[in-house]
């Protein structure tokens, strides 16, 4: 096992709940100070017992903790979250924190736009912004099926090189695209929240209202476990589970 990996994931995962040693101590049963010696490196045995109380209080896999990317099964945090918005201004009130946090927290953080947003976001952050991977939205977005592909390689090689975690914005920039080209992206988005269930990811995707219909924006907080405004983050009223939405007739 790993030891120096498990206690970079086991502080980043602490760190995004919001955590003390303490408290994890508390949920866990594992004492701080063992807590403290393996966040440090300086535990050199782990129980498999510790490791699994560990996991369990912080809601991620043991697979995480050790640093194997998950396949499937227990939840890593994962969250899916969209950000509907009206104005250029709003889109940044939102973005930019939600970056910012990521850099914060040491996270491998990722933002794969059209142009004039990557140029948007690139001038507000300033000389931060070149801690950020910028992408190109035409090179990462030619079908659905490619843009699960190139997210799920993403993710796996920055958490096979390190990164205790990888945060995504994302913008939604199909909204020119015929109806069943759309159709086909908002099925994506639905199935985003099966591909990386229990992958070490944050996604933050971006929609325009002044591109995107109404029923398209619907469409987008229903495919989206969570809602981005200016009030944070909270659960979306209209989510729907995959399993039921891309039942749904067409």
């Amino acid at each position: 096992m790993e030891l120096s990996r498990v206690g970079e994931n086991l502080r980043a995962a602490r760190g995004r709940l919001g955590w003390s040693r303490e408290a994890l101590a508390f949920h866990s049963g594992v004492s701080w100070s063992a807590i403290a010696q393996i966040e440090s490196g300086r535990r050199r045995d782990l129980r498999l017992t510790s490791l699994s109380a560990l996991a369990g209080a912080l809601g991620v896999s043991t697979d995480y903790l050790i640093g194997i990317p998950a396949a499937g099964g227990a939840p890593n945090h994962f969250e899916h979250r969209v950000l509907c918005y009206g104005s250029d201004d709003e889109f940044l009130a939102a973005a930019l924190p939600f970056l910012a946090a990521g850099l914060q927290q040491s996270q491998c953080v990722v933002a794969i736009a059209t142009e004039p947003k990557v140029r948007l976001v690139q001038e507000a952050l300033g000389e931060s912004a070149g801690q950020i991977e910028f992408s190109g939205w035409d090179e990462s977005y030619r079908s659905p099926a490619e843009a699960l592909g190139l997210y799920r390689d993403l993710v796996n090689q920055r958490f096979a090189e390190g990164a205790t975690w990888v945060r995504v914005l994302g913008e939604a920039a199909w909204a020119g695209e015929s109806d069943a080209e759309i159709a086909a992206w908002t099925r994506y988005e639905s199935l985003v929240n099966l591909a990386f269930a229990s992958s070490p990811v944050t996604f933050m995707c971006t929609y325009d209202e002044r591109l995107f219909s109404p029923e398209r924006i619907e469409d987008a907080r229903r495919t989206h476990p969570l809602l981005v405004d200016a009030g944070g983050v909270a659960a979306s009223p209209a989510y729907r589970e995959p399993a039921d939405f891309l039942l749904e007739p067409s």
